[in-house]
């Protein structure tokens, strides 16, 4: 019988079982975006096995949790006599929304972020904080917790008429936009253009934050070679 797992049991099963990574999506979405060390096998080819080995562990995936491909390919598999059978139910936007590498042609706002924004806790004065914020490029900083989890932002806007004695929680915004690294970049940029942001927190799909984004951050898409 398969079994349903999370990210970090594939991650365990790749790293310590050499674990089978299967994505049973057409092969056009297959090459927008993939998990490292996948092999496509489309639902409708899944009888074939495309050379899989019965004797190993075999993880299979698709778009995400509302997809059901990869649970009718996984007992599909369980009925072909595969002796240990995995479905990574959330699939692969669930790896992408957590800041993981992928592969393929896909532009996604991971492959642009600013990971080093100002950053600064919800006790941090602000009267350091604001020089921080005017000095940097951005003019923004993100607040977060003890456990990373995004809070907050502070611009110029929120340091106005504020007392510098405070803490960074006292004036920050607290409902500030935020996109998963997991965003094509250009939809986005078109978004963010049309309502005059500049910027947006990027964050992970548990509110930890990954980084800034801004209008002037993107870079080419990198080919395949340049992947490693």
């Amino acid at each position: 019988m398969a079994t349903i797992i999370g990210r970090e049991a594939v991650q365990d099963l790749l790293a310590e079982q050499g674990a089978q990574l299967v994505e049973v999506l057409p092969e056009r979405e297959f090459e927008w975006a993939h998990l490292p060390r996948a092999v496509n096998l489309p639902l409708g080819r899944i009888d074939g096995g495309a050379g899989l080995e019965p004797g190993r562990p075999v993880i299979v995936y698709c778009h995400d949790a509302l997809c059901d491909l990869s649970p009718r390919a996984a007992h599909r598999l369980d009925r072909l006599g595969f002796a240990e059978v995995y479905d990574y139910g959330a699939g692969k936007m669930d790896w992408l929304s957590a800041d993981l590498p992928y592969d393929g042609h896909a532009a996604l706002v991971s492959r642009n972020v600013r990971r080093d924004p100002i950053t600064a806790t919800l006790e941090d004065p602000l009267g350091a904080l604001t020089e921080r914020i005017i000095a940097d490029p951005a003019g923004l900083a993100v607040i977060v917790d003890e456990d990373d989890v995004v809070q907050g932002v502070i611009g110029s806007r929120e340091l106005k008429g504020v007392d510098l004695d405070d803490t960074a929680e006292s004036a920050m915004r607290v409902g500030a936009t935020t996109v998963r690294p997991s965003e094509e970049l250009q939809p986005l940029v078109r978004r963010m253009d049309r309502a005059k942001v500049d910027h947006v927190v990027v964050t992970r799909s548990d509110g930890t934050l990954v980084g800034l984004f801004g209008l002037g951050d993107t870079r080419p898409p990198e080919s395949d070679s340049d992947q490693g």
